[in-house]
């Protein structure tokens, strides 16, 4: 088999399972259990967060045959058609590359067919911001007389571009940075799992270098993992060395020099910080 990224490999198959975002998922629960479900969901936040990942389990929960309060079960055959990519009820869309008035009235003419073995369609639009004012209004007059058997899941991490009748007919979910704790706990259940011996204090700098996306910090952990040793635990220089970093004792040698004024030392830190492939930018940032 070939390898599968890690972040692909722990992505979140039920609402239980999404870390950080409870306010979302319990919520998202109680309206599946009360057979609740609305037409149209608009899931914002910063990258790596879980709006995907919440779009597809809401995709499969309200098309599970056995659903288990609120979550999908996985074991049914609607789950698993979705687990297999073989269920053509549930579509993905992007809107980066997708976002012309023509794209939206071509998924106009397909809503009104009825699903082919689910209970709804379901669309997933990934980046809505990114369409058209055209493409917008088009898909605006679908949201204002949806058909029965669909749902619309629009995704976004610039949420003050979508045009305010759009978000008007949606269900509002708005996805916070996920804590450095919750992030540094997860990445410990991750390493524990696939054996990848790092020290507790390197996953908590990976978790505080992830700027609160889950996303980022696996796949950093993943790329880190080449350096797995049954004798030494990937430590925090580990990780800095491999990437080039800046670290926060390197940072605060350079904030003390200068504290200090002693500007050849603050000079000889920032030229061994520069040369380690950091732009001024990005130190200074």
């Amino acid at each position: 088999m070939s390898y599968q990224a890690l972040y692909r490999k722990y992505r979140p198959q039920t609402f239980s399972d999404v870390v950080g975002q409870e306010h979302i998922t319990e919520t998202l629960k109680n309206e599946l259990s009360a057979g609740k479900a609305t037409h149209a969901y608009l899931f914002t936040g910063t990258r790596g967060t879980g709006k995907t990942s919440t779009a597809k389990i809401l995709a499969k929960a309200v098309n599970c045959l056995n659903p288990k309060n609120g979550d999908p079960c996985l074991e049914c055959e609607s789950c698993l058609s979705v687990a297999n990519g073989e269920n053509t009820d549930i579509v993905e869309i992007d809107a980066a590359s997708n976002n012309s008035v023509d794209s939206i009235r071509e998924l106009r003419d397909q809503v009104s067919f009825a699903p082919a073995s689910s209970k709804y369609r379901v669309y997933i639009i990934d980046e809505v911001h990114m369409l058209t004012i055209s493409a917008f209004n088009a898909l605006l007059k679908t949201l204002e007389e949806p058909p029965e058997h669909v749902i619309f899941i629009l995704a976004t991490t610039e949420v003050h571009k979508v045009l305010d009748t759009i978000k008007s007919r949606c269900q509002r979910f708005d996805f916070k940075r996920i804590t450095t704790d919750d992030i540094a706990r997860h990445l410990r259940y991750i390493s524990d799992k696939e054996d990848i011996n790092i020290t507790d204090d390197a996953l908590r700098y990976i978790a505080q270098n992830s700027a609160g996306g889950m996303r980022d910090s696996i796949a950093l952990l993943d790329q880190l993992s080449v350096l797995n040793s049954t004798s030494e635990a990937i430590s925090v220089d580990d990780i800095n060395r491999l990437l080039g970093r800046l670290s926060f004792q390197s940072l605060t040698s350079l904030f003390e020099a200068i504290a200090s004024s002693k500007q050849n030392e603050a000079l000889d830190i920032l030229n061994s910080i520069y040369n380690q492939g950091n732009e001024p930018s990005q130190i200074l940032s």
